[in-house]
């Protein structure tokens, strides 16, 4: 295993729990974006681009801006009532 292979894993073994412990919401987006990169990053070690392009496309564009969307929604629902 070369050194930026283990750095790699290092972020992202750090980022998995920070993922799986955070409670608000809005940080949860935050925290799971900087897991993808971490992600996108391991893909682009190891040889893969096409999947780290795809990955950062899902990881920091859409999937954050449907979970906003769909928090936004939902408070804005809880209002109404």
């Amino acid at each position: 295993m070369i050194p930026l292979q283990a750095v790699v894993f290092a972020l992202i073994a750090l980022a998995a729990p920070a993922v799986v412990l955070t409670r608000d919401i809005l940080r949860l987006v935050v925290v799971n974006g900087f897991y993808g990169l971490a992600l996108v990053l391991l893909f682009v070690v190891y040889g893969a681009p096409d999947v780290a392009l795809s990955m950062l496309v899902v990881t920091t564009v859409a999937y954050p801006l449907v979970l906003l969307v769909a928090v936004s929604r939902i408070r804005h629902g809880k209002k109404d009532e």
